[in-house]
């Protein structure tokens, strides 16, 4: 496993790498500078997993929507349909950058502004609400989870838990807040949540990426 894990880590650095000579990566810059607090590389590896996987593409905690353009981004640019569902229930954020005083309102305009509004289902809801889930499991139909990105709260297992009968095997995981300034109050369950689901041989880390961001592959069947 430790083999696999290393030659996967090397394979996303050099993919980072490749993708610094492409037209996205400019691209991403500027979604990331108007839609995100997460890293540039985190952007691209959303980009790159959308427009790898085969299955559909699940967001929990989509914001004003960086991530969610990235993987539609990569979605349109795989030449293949596939499901995006963004899950966010709204409210409002202080930021020095990306402050808002309504998110949804927000999120739905700069999907719109950016052009892939149709590829995005977007649930409105807290991910753990049963008809949050229920919204989710439709949107899905038949298919099966190929990647998750995960930037709500600090309680990841918990939203691991709520969709994991929908991961594929071998889904990517893209997770936030597990490392970072102590005042962040998501990090310490985060990064408590992933750790435990990585020694229970559920999670399979590739490394960190940007500020704080775990990526990894799903492995519990």
């Amino acid at each position: 496993m430790r083999d696999v894990t290393s030659n996967g880590c090397l394979d996303l650095m050099h993919t980072l790498m490749a993708y610094r000579h492409e037209p996205i990566h400019s691209e991403l810059m500027k979604i990331r500078d108007k839609y995100s607090m997460l890293h540039l590389d985190v952007l691209i590896l959303i980009y790159h997993f959308a427009k790898l996987c085969s299955g559909a593409i699940l967001e929990i905690g989509t914001f004003v929507g960086g991530a969610t353009i990235a993987a539609a981004l990569g979605v349109r640019d795989s030449g293949q349909e596939k499901r995006l569902i963004a899950v966010e229930p709204g409210g409002s954020v202080k930021h020095k950058r990306l402050g808002t005083r309504n998110i949804l309102r927000d999120l739905e305009r700069n999907l719109a502004k950016e052009g892939v509004t149709n590829m995005v289902t977007l649930v409105k809801g807290k991910s753990f609400k049963p008809e949050t889930m229920s919204a989710v499991r439709e949107a899905l139909a038949s298919d099966q989870i190929d990647l998750l990105i995960l930037d709500a709260d600090g309680a990841k297992r918990r939203d691991i838990d709520a969709y994991r009968d929908k991961f594929s095997e071998g889904s990517w995981m893209v997770i936030d807040d597990i490392y970072g300034a102590d005042a962040n109050e998501k990090i310490t369950p985060s990064r408590a949540d992933v750790d435990a689901l990585v020694a229970e041989g559920l999670l399979n880390p590739l490394g960190f990426y940007g500020w704080s961001t775990w990526v990894g592959r799903w492995c519990g069947g």
